[in-house]
């Protein structure tokens, strides 16, 4: 009974699968959402049976969806299938909300790079070539811009700044996938939540942003960091990369902490829900203010415990 179970549970999911697949290639405009949905098959079957079913519905999967599309079903068929299976496979063992996030944030990291390994390798795509191209070609148009304008002598510097900044970013490579595959977990966790409780009538829930907590680790990573960023290193240099992308990293979660914070206050205090909601709007707005202050907010969060210390203090009125 339960291998028929399985057989018809993994038929069914995995031709839900191949039909999203064919609805995203084939459609780029909404490409975007598939990419969201696509893993959540795997995360259903996964948190019913368990991880080694998970493989064989996988493995067939894979086969079925590369005779229909060749190519370009197998970067999208791992990338999704390793996500959700690591997802799923956390929500079969019970695990917690945060901790079944960042199981599927691994799952994510390396189905991106077998990604942009099979796409350097079998397609002969060069990505450092190609990010290269679309600076120059970014350049170019900037500068023509400021040339039409007149405004040539004036941003002539700012040019320069604003073009290194941006071959910055290349170097960023690393911690720009790891929080792509951040937000990807997320959001196909969230709404694997919402499909499984609707249809098998569970209670899976993300614990209230408000009380999320880093460990203080963070923040001790996050300072030797930043100190190192201060040092004159090599910008080919393995060590730079290491730096500048974990202080990337180690930053990004301390703004977290910081929105967590600022949802924690407004809850404390009884304001409005839709004030916090603004205050990350504002922020993501005009980062060079707001999300510095964030950043302050989330660093005496986390090294004080404050929640805790609200929590503990006197009943707000």
């Amino acid at each position: 009974m339960n291998n028929s179970k399985q057989i018809t549970d993994g038929a069914l999911l995995a031709a839900i699968f191949i039909i999203l697949l064919l609805i995203g290639i084939f459609t780029p405009f909404i490409f975007i959402l598939i990419l969201f949905v696509l893993p959540i098959p795997f995360v259903i079957y996964t948190a019913r049976h368990g991880w080694k079913p998970a493989l064989l519905m996988f493995a067939v999967t894979l086969l079925f969806s590369f005779i229909i599309i060749p190519i370009a079903s197998i970067p999208l068929t791992i990338l999704t299938g390793i996500g959700g299976i690591m997802i799923g496979t956390a929500i079969y063992q019970d695990r917690s909300a945060y901790e079944t996030w960042a199981r599927g944030t691994i799952g994510f990291v390396v189905g991106i790079l077998f990604v942009f390994l099979f796409t350097q390798f079998v397609l002969n795509v060069s990505w450092s070539q190609e990010i290269d191209t679309v600076i120059q070609e970014s350049m170019e148009m900037t500068k023509e811009f400021v040339t039409q304008f007149g405004m040539q002598e004036e941003m002539g510097d700012q040019l320069d700044v604003i073009e290194q900044q941006m071959y910055t970013f290349k170097d960023l490579l690393p911690s720009s996938i790891a929080m792509l595959s951040i937000l990807i977990s997320f959001i196909c966790q969230w709404i694997s939540y919402k499909v499984m409780n609707r249809v098998e009538n569970r209670k899976l829930l993300f614990p209230p942003f408000k009380n999320l907590n880093f460990p203080v680790s963070i923040i001790w990573i996050y300072l030797i960091a930043m100190l190192l960023t201060l040092l004159n290193l090599e910008p080919d240099s393995t060590l730079y990369l290491v730096v500048i992308n974990t202080f990337a990293l180690t930053s990004l979660f301390i703004i977290i902490q910081g929105f967590s914070f600022i949802f924690f206050f407004a809850d404390f205090k009884k304001i409005h829900k839709a004030v916090p909601i603004v205050i990350v709007v504002i922020s993501l707005l005009i980062p060079q203010i707001f999300l510095v202050l964030v950043r302050i907010i989330g660093i005496i969060d986390i090294g004080f415990s404050l929640k805790a210390r609200l929590e503990n203090g006197k009943p707000s009125s």
